[in-house]
């Protein structure tokens, strides 16, 4: 099934991909891919759980202060409260306080990542990630942002650097963000790929564009930080460049 946008939420334009920037309006889109995404999430969400989910016990406050964040954003964005809530798509989602990512990851769009700062670096504590682009939450589980980001060529020591700088100094209510975009021969939003697997191929003749709006932003009660990834994929005559 191709689930595809009309078009980028952002102008890529031939400017070089911006760096991280603060984030003007809200954190949490809701798209015009919002009921097919959800659809494939929900799927993965039944059918491969272990490898979409992860959460330790230490970190279940902070999911469950992520839940309370979300929830709070949600009217903005279509959605109606009650005893369960009212997705834009028409569907009821029951609130699980004792399963939040689950939860999360069948009311929003975006994947998340829970970021806890021990020692050095931050690593990662938990996460509802269904739409991976060549990487695997299983692998990623536990482990801290410099061997997260290893098999990157690109990231060196200054950017290590650079990056755990930005987790450390995100502050309460003041959001950053940045976006990627790569063509993609497959627009499969599903695409887990182990570290030590070929990469996919993909190039700038490819039909489509993946791109994620990263949003990095603290939690104010357990101080953990969170990463969300908005993805996109849009055919390549919908982009304009």
């Amino acid at each position: 099934m191709t689930i595809l946008q009309q078009k980028l939420p952002y102008d890529i334009g031939t400017r070089a991909l911006p760096g991280v920037r603060p984030l003007e309006g809200p954190w949490l889109w809701v798209d015009d891919a919002y009921a097919e995404q959800m659809a494939r999430r929900r799927a993965l969400i039944a059918a491969q759980f272990a490898d979409v989910h992860y959460l330790e016990e230490a970190a279940m406050p902070a999911a469950q202060e992520l839940l309370d964040l979300v929830l709070a954003a949600l009217p903005d964005l279509g959605f109606e409260q009650g005893a369960q809530v009212m997705c834009p798509d028409g569907r009821l989602v029951e609130v699980d306080r004792a399963a939040p990512l689950r939860t999360l990851g069948q009311l929003v769009q975006c994947d998340l990542v829970l970021m806890d700062k021990r020692g050095p670096e931050h690593v990662l504590a938990g996460g509802i990630v269904c739409f991976p682009a060549s990487w695997t939450l299983a692998e990623k589980a536990g482990r801290p942002l410099g061997a997260i980001h290893a098999p990157v060529e690109e990231y060196d020591a200054n950017v290590a650097r650079r990056v755990q700088r930005l987790f450390d100094g995100v502050q309460v209510g003041r959001p950053l963000w940045r976006f990627n975009a790569l063509w993609y021969h497959d627009p499969e939003l599903f695409q887990p790929r182990s570290a030590t697997a070929p990469q996919r191929e993909r190039g700038p003749n490819a039909p489509y564009l993946r791109s994620e709006r990263q949003v990095v932003l603290r939690l104010p009660k357990t101080g953990m930080t969170v990463f969300a990834i908005h993805t996109s994929v849009v055919a390549a005559e919908n982009v304009p460049l």
